[in-house]
């Protein structure tokens, strides 16, 4: 038996690729949803507009700081795998529900296989960052999703496998069914969530005051995380061009950044659809573990200074994306480990 540990948006979207690769493949699974994302919008509404079938099992984990968070996973997937007895747990990405996977996995001498292993931001800062270490130090199989991805592996002694990114594979079969959005354009599309930019009330609002000056001359539409709607949820006001929206299901989101002018988010996830897209983007961090997307000209690193993020935006709002040389693969990659795990189970 293989089972699957997911409990984040971007995680449902990885898995669904990879169900569908394993039906074919004849492989059967079993899901684990930790609970980590737990509001409608990012959990509920995901599944349904994916088509992904009711988990197998489901913590309700919910919110709490990392530590209690992590060791309610861990103890409620330590059991299911006590009873289960499953030969392999496929974690996913780099989120908290990631790290009690492969943790709960490996201390029962449980194989484990990382999906989107081998990325590095190289900023411990970020909990990301620790999760996608410990996962890999962890995991017997690394599906890396660039080449680069297995270049840093190997760096650290470790083997990976290029598949390519299980999001170009989702992004190619969900593109096909967009519909425009109803936002008059050109706007510009926001999302701000991560620990750095909002655990920092002084640097949120940094990135607040570059939306509102943005917004003076583009419409804005910012999709607000229940994080970041819990945190600012008073400064969050829809003012003048500004459209503050509830989280959107996934092809939704995907047709939000087709037609942007511009993307500005400290999304990991969210830079690659961009750049698959073709939409210029601005990301608010001072790092990335998505650098291919920097290479190519189609994002660039911004400090949260209003000045740096609405000079970052106007000069990238005329630029060119040209996804060409695919750097995150062919749209095969979960073909590729349901090919790989076919033969070792």
């Amino acid at each position: 038996m293989i089972f699957h540990v997911v409990g984040a948006r971007p995680q449902f979207i990885k898995l669904s690729p990879v169900l569908k690769a394993f039906r074919k493949e004849g492989l059967i699974s079993k899901t684990i949803h930790t609970g980590q994302h737990y509001d409608y919008a990012m959990n509920g509404l995901l599944f349904n507009n994916l088509g992904l079938p009711e988990p197998d099992f489901h913590l309700g984990i919910g919110s709490g700081s990392h530590a209690v968070q992590t060791a309610g996973m861990l103890k409620g997937i330590e059991n299911i795998l006590i009873t289960e007895k499953p030969g392999l747990v496929i974690v996913y990405g780099d989120t908290n529900s990631t790290l009690a996977g492969a943790l709960a996995a490996s201390k029962l001498n449980v194989r484990v296989a990382h999906v989107e292993a081998g990325l590095r931001s190289f900023d411990k800062r970020m909990p990301e960052e620790i999760n996608r270490i410990i996962a890999d130090r962890l995991s017997d199989y690394h599906f890396c999703p660039t080449e680069n991805a297995v270049r840093l592996l190997a760096a650290e002694g470790m083997k990976g496998i290029f598949t390519g990114d299980v999001m170009v594979d989702a992004l190619l079969d969900y593109s096909k069914k967009l519909s425009p959005p109803p936002y008059t354009k050109p706007y510009i599309l926001v999302t701000i969530h991560r620990a750095e930019n909002t655990d920092n009330h002084e640097r949120f609002e940094a990135i607040w005051q570059a939306v509102k000056l943005l917004a003076q001359t583009t419409n804005v539409v910012f999709p607000a995380h229940p994080r970041t709607k819990n945190l600012f949820g008073s400064m969050l006001k829809g003012a003048g061009k500004i459209s503050v929206i509830e989280p959107v299901e996934y092809t939704a989101m995907l047709s939000l950044t087709k037609h942007a002018a511009c993307i500005l988010t400290d999304s990991g996830g969210l830079v690659k659809e961009a750049f698959l897209l073709k939409t210029p983007c601005v990301t608010v961090r001072s790092t990335t573990e998505w650098p291919e997307t920097i290479e190519a000209g189609a994002n660039v690193l911004a400090d949260a200074s209003p000045e740096t993020i609405v000079a970052a935006v106007n000069k990238m709002k005329t630029a060119s994306v040209n996804p060409a040389a695919m750097p995150f693969g062919d749209g095969t990659a979960a073909k590729k480990i349901a090919s790989f795990i076919r033969k070792i189970t």
